[in-house]
């Protein structure tokens, strides 16, 4: 990128209403208040000197390092950003663009096109190129990150006077300054601009209309004046004395000062060439200046002479001006007093002609009519580093003479040590273009500063000073003090100058203000003032603040929006360039410009800084672009600031960037991070001589002091002007991430509408290279000096090349170097004719020699300082050869060696070379060879062109060989070879024609099929495909043997195959010729297959060898159809050996074709009868049998898998015949346990099941199997499992085995208290239990509950007896539970039902039904289980047995009765004597229910019936009826619905049945070892069963004992875990306990034995009962009462109605009590109920649903007995 001038001087510029960028201060460091100006002086003298910036001061910049400042962040959600969801879409392009400037074009390349970046801009670059810029929008995938710390980025701007920076308007305010200066100087105020017409004359417009018609005395002659004063604007009324009033005021104003220049310029150019080291065409002026070691111009900003002319301007067509219109000063800055004006216009009235309003006046003067200029609203932002000396804004209103304005000297001066002392601790960049040079050594650390410390340009040489003496007393031509003369002191630049020294001479020391001839005559030196230093917050607030408040009163009113129309891109743009064009308004901005990246970093992520970010390796990354693979940049050896590092731009409103092309004419990319539009404008790189023509015409006065102007980017020409003068100008507008493409040579500029942060760098692709010769060649034209050495990327690409040379870079290198290598050496060649002319001694440059040459002669390839190797002339890089002077110590080119004055010897002694020294990097040849070496690389593609037309030159018929070898060369060369895809395209037709005669050539078998890639292996493929093999016979035509000689003749080329071809063809005619004799002769085998082995050799199809092969197969199929006669054969080998005779040909009467045409279809007759039989529903097995005998007897043909199929099925029969017989013989044995087991038996079912036909006594076998399931269905029935598979009776037994071996277990659970479970005990308690159970593992572990298992689970203590109790036993639900519910046990109250999931069969029963076991067929699998079962049971009835007699039994062993009748109930079978005793003997010591509990004869299962099948089938099908299902289902439901209504009928009758069985008399129960049912003890009858009282809540439990409850209440909880509370005011239900004595209703406890019978209680003397009293019938009868027995003889004795005569008494009373609690037995139904079925806990659930899942129809099929017929899956 081009480096923007920020020199601390304007060259005199500015404007009488100026406008601050904005009131806001900038963070600049330092807070020094500006010394007092001295008063101004009129005598010519020394004054004392106040060093003046930019800023108005020079403050010491503390040694801060810009990283250590902090400010606050700047929000990027504030500013437009790409990739933002609120970021705007791409307008379209603007029409009407103010200059009618037409669009650049805009690119939106694809994610393909976007990976490689010099690819796609050289892939655009066809059109681009002829726009001179160019816009791309990356995909809407592409959006890196913003990378920069907007808290430690600060920068230094640069402040821009709008209406300075275009030429036209800045050449018209420098000349009226300097006018206004020559007649103050001289005695004649110009303090107004004269008056024409009533309008104000411009003198500058004037003098140029005068000159462009010849000058003054042509134009009197000619009488032009009348024409000039239409040209200047006076169109209207022409007054008679126009003419007279531009004569007179051009010959008053202006010619005096016309013939001063005619003397003055001559001088002041001799001393401008002097100080620039050469002659100013071209000039190598370093402009502009960074900042000078003297005051500069723009020091006085308020004393600007370009200020003093724009001011008298706008005085003269307006009214007067405040100083504070132009220039507002900080409201934090200290005040000024005003002093009076130095120079440019006074308010003196000197006569002449009358200003029609009022005249000038100093520019000091207040007024109160600001017309023009910006003067925005002050608001302050508190800032670390505020301070307004250092402010962009700040201005003294008035200076005194101590601060007149002075001439701006280059930084690079070298008039005196201190000068360089000063210029190398300020700013030593001199304005280069060097100053992109980047060096580590001299990074900035001086806060503010974003340049680093680089080289100075251009020397100067002026007299030489001593570093004590000050500026002012020393001539700064001759250097000497006043000893020599008077000095006049410049009042504008503060230089000395003796009055003899001057040309022409001042006589006498001035008496007043005096300027020199430099500054009356101009130096046309100008550049961008230093500016503040901002964070990018403060920066963006700056630039918001001046563009609100500059537009803010200037846009007209929309009704539509109710407010002021919002500002447009076309507003923006047309103001700006109003503004720059402007000489009566100044507005001044800030821009911060060509920040280096390397010191405060790129707003791309970076792998330094960002290594996991992929934008940081992203090619588009500006980071990584100019070190592209393809780009040339990568072969400078250091880093160059804004070329190959990129620089990045902080923009606001209207700051710009002037004409300018880039260094080195390179590529330029500018990507814009975000914010406001940056509008671009693009001249052609076609038409830049126009352009530069354009300039220098516009302004000539300009170019005539500073040639290199358009170097140093300070000067704008509108595109308008350039339009006439015939340039193409086109336009663009960029946004947030948008990219801007410049080409070489292409003058582009541009401004900004807003703040923004772009970041631009340099990149070269190939092509760039002859653009950078011609930009090196224009730099040395015009003394500038170069980023970097062209030579020595050339060299660096020639010799450096880590991968190697590439054509691609030969290409480009080689004319480069061939251009180089010519100009070097002609130049050495040039020097050495030379200093050969000059010298007597033998040159060492062409001979060595023994004798000394006074050249020192060098040959140095190491790297030098590049300061070592820099031309002092022209500024160009001499890095092949240089020429060094001893004396002085400069370089020089050899361009310039000798030419130059370097030292103070003649031009013959300095080309003689005494003390002189030439060095040359490479030698002569090195240069050759090195050239040779890329262009013979860059003639790769040539040399191969050449041998493929030296090689179709050489004759007609080339050879393949060499063809191939030459294409295989041409495709190894990586450059596109134009003969190349010739050359393929022939070989590939040769190639072919090889491969197609070689399948004709090979002459052995296996190879020719090896290579025949198209005729055998799509033979394979392709079988049965007619068109398919026609083209195969095609191909193997003979004729194409004769064809392919005649395609190599018309191809033309030669190669072995020809030859072997036409031998081929040859061989092929002999073996037709033998054939032929053969078939006409016959011979032997072997002579056949003979000739036909040579006959396939060749390959093709021959006729006579298809009649050999024909014959040759026949008389084989005849030796192989005899060889099988006798052999074994298959039906398939059969019809094989049949279809080869066909396709052979072979007659049908042929002996062999007869035979095996017999046997097969024998074999055919064979396999369908044989298929017949085995697919038949009863398969005939003597018929299969006869079937398999056939085929060993007459040697059938037959399928292998029929005749297996066939001995399959009688190998089974026979195996399942043999089963039948051994298992129906062992079924048979006297010793049942010696019978097959069931298990056995049913497998050997299953396998009959897989026959078609059964075997004999398969039908015996099956009874036997009903007989023993019979047995089992009825064990089933016993366990209540009717409905189940008969496979669930095994595990169900052993269930109940492992249930009976915990409930009956007498060893280790004996009779206990009631125990508390383990997790109730206390924590000490469980410790010591803990410790207790650690030391003796064998102690017993606590059981509990019916179940007689641990403790798992929710427990329930039982109220009553306290004994635990498992929730999931009892199938209560954890929620069901209430905290304050009290619980009584089953085995305390009968009425509590015990949830069973099957039924309890009685012991006796297991007992029968194991006896039926030896009568069985079959040994049952649960023989072993029952045995058990009735075994354990039994031994526990043994072991109980001493506790059920009542005549021993006691109330105190009702707690032992108690734990039995808990084992029994948790048993799974039913001990029914010893359940219903210890339950009469507990109700009677503890009664609980009001009625004794019943006699319990059996147990059933308490879950609800299984569905039948026919339920379930209406469910699936949603119905109700079966005559509602399906009509294919009707059939099966009408079956279920007969099975189960004959299962009904059974059932009915066998309860019948117990029912007869029950009224023939009492029920009563004998114990096991009664012999009669006449026992001691009777029980009670089922029918006396009172109803059971409900509970509280409806749940097991009981309210809280009263404190005088008979049960004492221990704390803690009937439940477990949680404790429950006890001391509630409910007691227990009044009816549960009561005594023998009590006088309420309940039950009562007889007095008599209860084991006696009814007559012997009745006989019993104790009762003293006597029937004819009522006493004793009341008695009588409440014994009889008890049983239906005792009811009867009741009956019989006192009469039927004995029953309803006693209703008052007692047995009244126990009615009541059976009718008070009938609701409560109904609450209690429903409670068990839920507990039971509704709250099945999970287990339960998962079981039953396992148990569904494991029913199979096949179980159900195997149950065929009829008394089962409602069983279901």
């Amino acid at each position: 990128m081009v480096s923007t001038p920020s020199a601390g001087h304007s060259g005199g510029v500015g404007g009488a209403s100026s406008a601050n960028v904005s009131s806001r201060a900038s963070p600049a460091v330092g807070n020094a208040n500006p010394p007092a100006h001295n008063s101004s002086s009129t005598t010519n003298g020394a004054k004392a000197k106040t060093q003046v910036n930019s800023n108005g001061y020079h403050p010491a910049n503390p040694q801060m390092p810009l990283s250590s400042l902090r400010s606050a962040p700047m929000d990027l959600t504030s500013v437009e950003r790409r990739g933002q969801p609120f970021s705007s879409r791409e307008p379209p392009k603007r029409e009407n663009r103010l200059f009618d400037i037409p669009e650049a074009p805009t690119y939106n390349p694809t994610e393909d096109e976007w990976k490689d970046p010099l690819e796609y801009v050289r892939s655009i670059s066809a059109e681009a190129q002829h726009y001179g810029l160019c816009k791309i929008i990356p995909p809407k995938s592409w959006s890196p990150d913003f990378a920069i710390d907007t808290e430690k980025f600060h920068f230094r701007t640069r402040k821009q006077e709008l209406n300075s920076v275009e030429g036209k308007t800045r050449m018209t305010i420098s000349y009226l300054d300097a006018l206004s200066k020559f007649h103050k100087q001289h005695g004649s105020n110009l303090n107004r601009l004269p008056y024409v017409d009533k309008k104000p004359l411009d003198l500058y417009r004037l003098k140029k209309a005068v000159e462009s018609r010849g000058g003054f005395e042509k134009v009197c002659k000619t009488k032009k004046w009348a024409e000039i004063g239409r040209d200047l604007g006076y169109s209207g009324k022409i007054m008679s004395s126009l003419s007279t009033s531009l004569k007179n005021s051009y010959d008053r104003w202006l010619t005096p000062y016309e013939n001063y220049l005619r003397q003055a310029k001559p001088s002041v150019f001799q001393q401008l060439e002097h100080e620039y080291g050469g002659p100013l065409t071209p000039s190598p002026a370093p402009s502009p200046v960074k900042r000078s070691a003297v005051n500069t111009p723009s020091s006085l900003r308020a004393e600007s002479p370009a200020r003093h002319a724009s001011d008298a301007l706008q005085q003269s067509l307006n009214t007067l001006k405040l100083e504070a219109d132009r220039e507002l000063t900080m409201t934090d800055a200290p005040p000024v007093t005003s002093q009076p004006t130095s120079g440019g216009f006074t308010a003196i009235n000197s006569g002449g002609f009358t200003p029609v309003n009022g005249g000038f006046t100093s520019v000091n003067r207040p007024s109160s009519d600001p017309k023009k200029g910006f003067t925005p609203p002050p608001k302050h932002h508190g800032s670390p580093h505020l301070s307004a000396k250092n402010t962009p804004d700040f201005r003294p209103s008035g200076l005194g003479p101590a601060t007149s304005l002075k001439r701006q000297l280059s930084s690079d001066s070298l008039d005196s040590a201190k000068r360089e002392s000063v210029t190398d601790k300020d700013d030593s960049e001199g304005g280069s273009r060097r100053s992109k040079r980047l060096k580590k050594e001299n990074v900035p650390t001086v806060a503010g500063s974003h340049m680093s410390v680089f080289r100075p340009s251009a020397p100067r040489i002026p007299a030489a000073r001593e570093e004590s003496s000050d500026i002012s007393e020393k001539c700064v031509v001759c250097g000497k003090g006043d000893e020599a003369g008077f000095i006049a002191l410049c009042e504008t630049c503060d230089h000395a100058y003796h009055g003899t020294c001057l040309d022409p001479p001042l006589k006498s020391k001035p008496d007043a203000e005096w300027n020199c001839h430099r500054c009356l005559v101009g130096d046309g030196q100008f550049g961008f003032e230093e500016g503040g230093l901002y964070s990018l917050k403060q920066f963006q607030e700056k630039a918001a603040d001046f563009k609100q408040g500059y537009f803010e009163n200037r846009m007209p009113f929309d009704p539509v929006l109710n407010c002021a129309r919002p500002v447009t891109e076309d507003d923006v743009e047309r103001e700006f360039w109003r503004l720059v064009t402007s000489t009566e308004e100044t507005v001044e901005v800030e821009y911060g410009a060509d920040i280096h990246c390397t010191t405060h970093g790129s707003g791309f992520p970076t792998a330094e800084r960002n290594p996991t970010d992929p934008y940081s390796v992203d090619p588009w990354n500006l980071t990584n672009l100019p070190l592209h693979p393809d780009s040339l940049f990568r072969h400078i050896k250091t880093d160059i600031s804004g070329m190959t590092v990129p620089w990045v731009y902080v923009g606001m409103i209207f700051s710009t960037f002037c004409w300018h092309n880039e260094d080195h004419f390179a590529y330029s990319v500018n990507y814009q991070h975000f914010g406001a539009t940056k509008t671009w404008y693009g001249i052609p790189g076609e038409d830049t001589e126009k352009f530069e023509n354009a300039m220098r015409e516009a302004v000539p006065e300009l170019f005539e002091t500073q040639p290199d102007l358009l170097f140093q980017l300070v000067t704008l020409l509108t595109p308008e002007q350039l339009k006439k003068a015939g340039v193409r100008v086109y336009a663009l507008d960029q946004r947030a991430g948008q990219l801007v493409i410049t080409f070489p040579q292409a003058y582009h500029a541009g401004f900004n509408h807003g703040f923004n942060f772009n970041e631009a760098v340099n990149f070269a692709p190939f092509d760039w290279e002859p653009h950078g010769l011609a930009g090196v060649e224009r730099l040395q034209q015009f003394r500038r000096q170069p980023c970097f050495s062209h030579d020595e990327l050339l060299w660096t690409a020639a010799e450096g090349t880590s991968s190697g040379l590439t054509i691609q870079t030969a290409k480009w290198l080689a004319p480069a170097l061939q251009r180089i290598h010519k100009r070097e050496t002609e130049q050495r060649d040039e020097f050495t004719a030379k200093h050969q002319e000059n010298g007597h001694q033998p040159c060492a440059l062409i001979s060595e020699s023994d004798e000394r040459c006074s050249l020192q002669f060098e040959i140095a390839d190491s790297d030098v300082p590049e300061e070592e190797y820099q031309c002092a002339y022209c500024k160009c890089y001499a890095y092949l050869s240089r020429f060094k002077c001893l004396q002085s110590g400069k370089i020089l080119c050899l361009q310039h060696a000798g030419s130059h004055a370097c030292c103070d010897a003649p031009e013959p002694e300095r080309f003689a070379g005494d003390q002189h020294k030439l060095y040359y990097r490479k030698t002569n040849e090195e240069l050759d060879e090195t050239y040779r070496r890329v262009a013979d690389k860059a003639n790769v593609p040539e040399a191969w062109e050449d041998k493929y037309e030296k090689l179709l030159d050489e004759g007609s018929r080339p050879a393949l060989k060499s063809l191939r070898n030459l294409l295989s060369e041409g495709e190894r060369v990586p450059y596109d070879l134009p003969s190349l895809p010739t050359l393929r395209e022939f070989v590939d037709r040769c190639n072919e024609w090889v491969e197609d005669a070689t399948n004709y050539t090979v002459r052995k078998q296996q190879n020719r099929r090896k290579n025949d890639k198209v005729w055998q292996s799509g033979l394979r493929k392709s079988v049965g495909n007619s068109s398919q093999e026609q083209r195969e016979r095609e191909l193997r035509r003979v004729d194409n043997i004769y064809r392919l000689i005649d395609d190599a003749e018309r191809i033309g080329f030669d190669c072995p195959e020809i030859q072997q071809l036409q031998e081929r063809a040859t061989a092929i005619k002999s073996f037709q010729t033998n054939a032929e004799k053969f078939l006409e002769r016959g011979y032997g085998q072997e002579s056949i297959e003979e000739l036909i082995e040579e006959g396939r050799s060749y390959n093709v199809d021959i006729p006579e060898l298809d009649k050999l092969c024909e014959i040759l197969e026949q008389t084989k199929w005849n030796t192989k159809a005899k060889e099988r006669r006798g052999l074994i054969l298959n039906l398939q080998e059969v019809k094989d050996l049949l279809e080869e005779g066909q396709r052979l040909e072979l007659p049908l009467y042929n002996d062999n074709m007869r035979h095996f045409g017999d046997k097969y279809q024998a074999g055919l007759q064979w396999e369908a009868k044989a298929k017949e039989l085995i697919n038949a529903e009863l398969v005939h097995y003597p018929q299969l049998e006869a079937l398999s005998n056939q085929v060993q007897v007459n040697n059938l043909p037959v399928t292998q898998d029929t005749l297996a199929a066939v001995d399959q099925i009688l190998h089974k029969q026979r195996e399942a015949h043999r089963h039948i017989i051994d298992v129906t013989e062992r079924s048979k044995n006297p010793d049942y346990k010696k019978r097959p087991k069931y298990a056995e038996v049913v497998d050997i079912t299953k396998k009959i099941e897989d026959l078609n036909s059964k075997p004999t006594g398969t039908l015996d076998l099956q009874g036997q199997q009903r007989r023993h399931e019979d047995w089992m269905r009825k064990g089933k029935k016993l366990f209540g499992k009717t409905n189940a598979p008969l496979h669930i009776l095994k595990s169900h037994m052993d269930y109940v085995l492992e249930r009976n071996l915990s409930c009956f277990d007498i060893r280790n659970d004996a009779p206990r208290l009631p125990a508390e479970p383990a997790s109730r005990a206390a924590s000490e308690e469980r410790e010591a239990k803990a410790e207790r159970s650690w030391e003796k593992p064998d102690k017993p572990v606590e059981v509990f509950c019916i179940c007689r298992r641990i403790e798992a689970g929710m427990m329930i203590e039982c109220e009553l007896c306290h004994e635990w109790y498992h929730g999931k036993c009892l199938k209560i639900a954890r929620g069901k539970v209430k905290e304050d519910d009290k619980y009584t046990c089953p085995i305390c109250d009968w009425r509590v039902k015990i949830p069973r999931d099957a039924a309890r069969p009685k012991l006796e029963d297991l007992v029968a039904w194991q006896e039926e076991i030896p009568g069985l067929p079959f040994q049952p699998e649960e023989e072993e289980v029952l045995k058990n079962i009735i075994d354990n049971a039994q031994d526990f009835r043994n072991h109980i047995a001493p506790f059920c007699h009542s005549v021993l039994g006691t109330a105190s062993e009702a707690d032992t009765q108690r734990f039995y009748l808990r084992k029994i109930e948790g048993a799974e079978i039913l001990l029914s004597f010893e359940t219903n005793f210890f339950r009469q003997e507990l109700h009677k010591w503890s009664p609980v229910a009001p009625e004794p509990p019943p006699i319990l004869d059996v147990s059933k299962s308490t879950r609800k019936p299984r569905p039948t099948k026919l339920q379930k089938m209406l469910t699936q099908y949603g119905v109700d009826d079966p005559d509602d299902l399906p009509e294919n289902m009707k059939s099966k439901a009408n079956s279920l619905k007969r099975k189960a209504q004959n299962a009904e009928a059974a059932a009915a009758a066998a309860a019948a049945a117990a029912a007869a069985a029950a009224t023939s008399g009492a029920s009563a129960l004998v114990p096991p070892n009664a012999t009669s049912p006449s026992g001691s003890l009777t029980y009670f009858s089922r029918n006396s069963q009172p109803p059971t009282p409900a509970l509280n809540s409806a749940s097991h439990a009981h309210p809280p004992q009263r404190s005088d409850s008979a049960s004492s209440s221990r704390p803690g909880s009937s439940l477990r875990p949680d404790s429950m509370d006890m001391n509630n005011s409910a007691g227990l239900h009044p009816d549960f306990f009561l005594s023998a004595g009590s006088n309420g209703p309940g039950p009562r406890l007889s007095a008599p034995d209860a084991s006696l019978p009814l007559d012997e209680r009745l006989k019993d003397d104790t009762l003293n009962l006597n029937l004819h009293t009522d006493a004793g019938k009341a008695r009588a009868l409440e014994i009889m009462r008890e049983t239906e027995t005792g009811r009867k003889r009741a009956e019989e004795i006192f009469g039927p109605d004995v029953w309803s005569k006693s209703q008052g008494g007692a047995f009244g009373g126990r009615a009541n009590i059976g009718h008070g609690h009938q609701e409560d037995d109904k609450d209690v139904d429903k409670m068990f109920l839920d507990l039971t079925n509704a709250d099945d806990d999970d287990e339960a659930k998962k079981e039953r649903q396992r148990e569904r899942e494991r029913v199979t129809a096949d179980s159900f099929e195997a149950e065929r007995n009829a008394m089962d017929m409602e069983d279901s899956d």
